[in-house]
């Protein structure tokens, strides 16, 4: 081959090799071995699970759909509910309270140096370690709920970790039009960006494809029913205690991506804004914010990967038998290793990776496009 006529360039490909090698089969193979795990009926056969040898067959994607539409399953499909708020509330709450912290801190208060020290140190610790200094402080009968007795007040009530009442419930039924919605929503701003960037063909590919997802959710979407009952899922307010938790641990990190973003703003920037006539709020909204917006959407992109496949934290919190509380993750260790269902907990594994995909490859994605054009 041509390319291996360059000695440097044939030295550096024997270095990589073995961690090509490496790579290829315990991270593509394991995966592929999933998958393909997950296309068969292992584990529904109780006798059959932990068998030296166990006679498996193929079923094709029957477990993924038993997932998604199987009466026993319920508990997946509140999970990716779960999820949903979950990543949202998490990743509004880093970036608001990491950005907030990172505009005081700009303006290079007294003991900045320290400050940042403490707000940064959360993120030093592990989640498991997190979890268990927020499991006690939300205790029922401790922590949090006694602070009002400092104050002559009657104790708090709220089961932080174990309460069961949902609100913002939607059916489950409902979940195709919902998706459609949101994903040309999606489209819709990917169009008016590419529009605005002069990516004509980009931008009618988008918004061509919203208005066919528009005209499928508004016809046959509104007829599939997945389930041919009413099936509620809404947000756990068990989950606020574990969201608090996980903001608590991450901000610090977005607000030390903010601070890095402002401290790279020059001054004569800031400065001709103010000439101009902008106030204080004109100068982050029109200058400081649309500048932060690749930081954003990084920090956006790292927290949703952290949130998707969270485990340790809310192990550590609620255990591993609360439902309220419980996410993909851990019910595919339940399903997996207690319940012995290996072939479920393999497809549960692979809508994980699916979802976490979702999120990573369009990033990454355009950041090699961005690369390439320079």
């Amino acid at each position: 081959m041509n390319w291996f006529k360059n000695k440097d360039t044939l030295y550096g490909f024997l270095v990589i090799l073995p961690s090509l090698v490496l790579l290829g089969i315990f991270v593509y193979g394991f995966i592929f071995q999933t998958f393909y795990t997950s296309l068969t009926d292992w584990g529904r056969d109780p006798a059959q699970a932990l068998s030296a040898n166990p006679q498996i067959r193929f079923i094709g994607f029957d477990n993924y759909r038993e997932l998604f539409t199987g009466f026993i399953d319920a508990r997946f499909r509140q999970d990716l509910v779960n999820t949903f708020f979950f990543t949202l509330f998490f990743i509004l709450g880093c970036l608001g309270v990491g950005l907030g912290l990172a505009v005081v801190l700009d303006r290079s208060p007294r003991g900045e140096g320290f400050f940042r020290t403490i707000f940064l140190f959360p993120m030093s610790l592990s989640f498991i370690v997190t979890g268990t200094i927020w499991r006690w402080m939300l205790q029922p009968e401790g922590g949090v709920n006694q602070l009002p007795t400092l104050v002559g007040l009657p104790k708090g009530e709220f089961a932080w970790l174990t309460s069961r009442e949902q609100i913002w419930q939607v059916s489950w039924n409902d979940l195709p039009f919902i998706t459609a919605l949101v994903v040309s929503a999606v489209l819709i701003f990917i169009a008016i960006t590419a529009f605005r960037g002069g990516e004509r063909r980009r931008g009618y590919i988008a918004s061509g494809s919203a208005a066919l997802l528009l005209l499928w959710a508004f016809t046959l979407g509104r007829s599939l029913q997945p389930l041919p009952y009413d099936e509620p899922h809404g947000f756990n307010l068990a989950f606020i205690g574990i969201i608090l938790a996980a903001v608590w641990q991450m901000s610090g990190y977005t607000m030390a991506l903010y601070l890095a973003g402002l401290r790279g703003i020059p001054e004569e920037l800031r400065e001709a804004a103010r000439v101009d006539g902008a106030s204080e709020w004109q100068l982050y909204q029109r200058v400081i914010f649309p500048l932060l917006a690749p930081i954003t959407l990084s920090a956006m992109i790292i927290l949703g990967h952290i949130s998707l496949k969270i485990f340790d934290l809310i192990f550590a919190m609620a255990g591993a038998d609360n439902a309220p509380t419980d996410v993909p993750a851990l019910l595919m260790y339940l399903t997996t290793f207690r319940a012995n269902q290996i072939a479920k907990g393999a497809a549960i594994g692979m809508i994980l990776l699916l979802l976490v995909a979702a999120v990573i490859v369009p990033y990454l994605y355009s950041q090699l496009k961005s690369e390439v054009r320079r």
